[in-house]
């Protein structure tokens, strides 16, 4: 998984993690992710160039030039990978989900007769 660099060990930094976030919705310039980095977290820009670095060289990103600008996009193959390590795990939040979905449902049932016999009185 990922070579030398275990995803986990990628991903087990908060700001690792806040950076993939801000780059889910799309191709973000490297200066808009600093920017809003160290104002979150109030590291240095080399800090954050450190952080991205270590993002693309473990695969989570990807970066291109633009002019001047270096513009990083997230790369899904190993954000695959701990998915398909989590799918053992999914059933104790999943099954507990669909209870949860049952509860909610029954409640609403519940409410919605009560309304109408309050209604026909």
């Amino acid at each position: 998984m990922l070579g030398r660099v275990h995803a986990f060990d990628v991903l087990g930094d908060p700001v690792r993690r806040r950076i993939l976030e801000l780059l889910a919705p799309g191709e973000q310039a490297s200066g808009e992710v600093s920017a809003v980095i160290r104002e979150e977290f109030g590291i240095s820009q080399p800090a954050v160039s450190q952080h991205l670095r270590v993002l693309r060289e473990s695969g989570f990103t990807s970066v291109r030039a633009e002019g001047t600008r270096r513009l990083y996009a997230v790369e899904s193959g190993p954000l695959r990978e701990v998915d398909a390590w989590l799918e053992r795990f999914r059933g104790f939040w999943e099954q507990r989900l669909d209870a949860l979905g049952t509860e909610l449902a029954r409640g609403k049932r519940e409410r919605r007769r009560r309304e109408e016999a309050s209604g026909d009185e």
